[in-house]
């Protein structure tokens, strides 16, 4: 590719974003081995221009170059934001003040954003939702609700007649490559499922949601927000999200999973799993399952997590916290959703135990339900302490099963117990 020449990807329909071959970490989170692309789109009609999104502000001149061939300023009549995040929207305030006269479309949650961007109380703009569109003459925009893809903002842009999905983030992967297009570039795949791991699969119910609508349109071409512009067999790609978000045994599952994480130092907290599980069982209709963490890799457990219903963590307290592989566990999960999930807590431990409650409230912050206190039980157990841990098994199992009323722990609750644990 000519450096900053735009790309016709259909007739008059072109890719004006921008290449960043050189970035090695996007949002502090993600690596991106390949570097990545901003892809901003220019489409003409015969009543004017629109541009779908924009480019991250360092990127702002490569993005202008490119626009600048394809259409005159004054001729843009829409500028469509399908996500907000500074690198989509970095050139916005750039863009209005060359074309002022152009009108924003936007989600109706991209609203405050936009005005977090511009700082501009008296803007005008127009939230959209799916049902509604933009007539550029003899080519018909249509909008698609698809929040959480993955931010509340984010929606999808439809060109009817030439079954076009400008998608935002979904369908993207973090590959620079400036051949383009998906049967050109180089084998994206691994960054394709990569960036649907970690950006996607938390809100695997909205990309659900979002496929539901998208799946019945005539699909020619994919145009993400990032990476390969999809035209080689668009479809495919979203069959793939299809099958990575679909629950993997909603078919099959017929009862409430309960997982049971432990490690142990002497063999004590071992035992309070066991009975624990021993007392989930006693409730038909609960699976159980049980993991030492001494003897497993985080990344299969979080699968596991994913289907499950209820997790049970349980460590000894060593200098005051919980162990390692317990928080390794914990911060697993901000890949997959847990919120909602029954959670608990359990351990050993010899002088002051904090671990229990500090899983606890580690799982309160990533919203799981914690409606039965944890065990805490001082060094070796007794059969009355074992006794008391098949207690929270089973109560636990109650809770799944919905044979008791859901409830949390209220504030007093938690205080009483703390004063108890002292």
């Amino acid at each position: 590719m000519t450096a900053c020449k735009a790309v016709e990807i259909a007739a008059e329909i072109y890719w004006i974003g921008a290449l960043d071959p050189q970035l090695r970490e996007f949002d502090i989170i993600l690596k991106t081995a390949n570097g990545t692309s901003y892809n901003a789109y220019c489409i003409r009609g015969q009543k004017g221009v629109a541009i779908i999104d924009t480019v991250k502000i360092s990127h702002a001149d490569e993005f202008f170059a490119r626009l600048e061939q394809v259409a005159h300023y004054e001729e843009i009549q829409a500028i469509i934001l399908n996500h907000l995040e500074p690198d989509h929207s970095g050139a916005l305030p750039e863009l209005i003040r060359r074309a002022p006269q152009a009108q924003i479309y936007l989600s109706h949650r991209g609203q405050m954003m936009l005005k977090g961007i511009i700082k501009d109380e008296v803007l005008e703009y127009i939230p959209v939702g799916t049902g509604d569109t933009i007539d550029l003459g003899e080519r018909q925009l249509h909008f698609l609700h698809t929040p959480f893809l993955h931010w509340p903002d984010t929606q999808c842009t439809y060109l009817e007649k030439e079954g076009i999905l400008f998608s935002g983030d979904i369908f993207g992967c973090h590959f620079c490559d400036s051949r383009l297009f998906n049967d050109k570039v180089g084998d994206f795949r691994a960054a394709f499922e990569y960036y649907y791991a970690h950006l996607m699969r938390p809100f695997r119910e909205h990309v659900l949601e979002a496929l539901a609508l998208i799946e019945p349109l005539p699909l020619n071409l994919l145009a993400p927000a990032h990476g390969p512009i999809l035209r080689d067999s668009p479809a495919a790609y979203v069959q793939r999200y299809r099958q990575l978000a679909e629950p993997l045994l909603a078919a099959a599952k017929q009862e409430k999973t309960l997982l049971i994480f432990y490690i142990s130092a002497y063999g004590n907290t071992t035992r309070m799993a066991q009975a624990i599980g021993e007392g989930a069982e006693m409730v038909n209709g609960v699976r159980v399952s049980l993991y030492d963490l001494q003897g497993c890799e985080v990344s299969p457990l979080v699968d596991l997590i994913e289907e499950a219903d209820g997790l049970v963590l349980g460590s000894p307290t060593i200098n005051g916290d919980a162990v390692k592989p317990i928080w390794d566990l914990l911060s697993s999960l901000a890949l997959v959703k847990v919120r909602g999930k029954l959670g608990a807590a359990f351990g050993s431990y010899g002088w002051s135990g904090e671990a229990v409650s500090l899983i606890e409230d580690r799982l309160r912050g990533l919203k799981l339900r914690i409606p039965v206190k944890g065990c805490k039980i001082k060094l070796i157990p007794t059969d009355a302490e074992l006794e008391q841990c098949r207690g929270l098994g089973y109560e636990l199992a109650l809770h799944l099963t919905g044979q008791t009323e859901q409830r949390l722990i209220t504030l007093n609750e938690l205080i009483v117990r703390e004063t108890n644990y002292a």
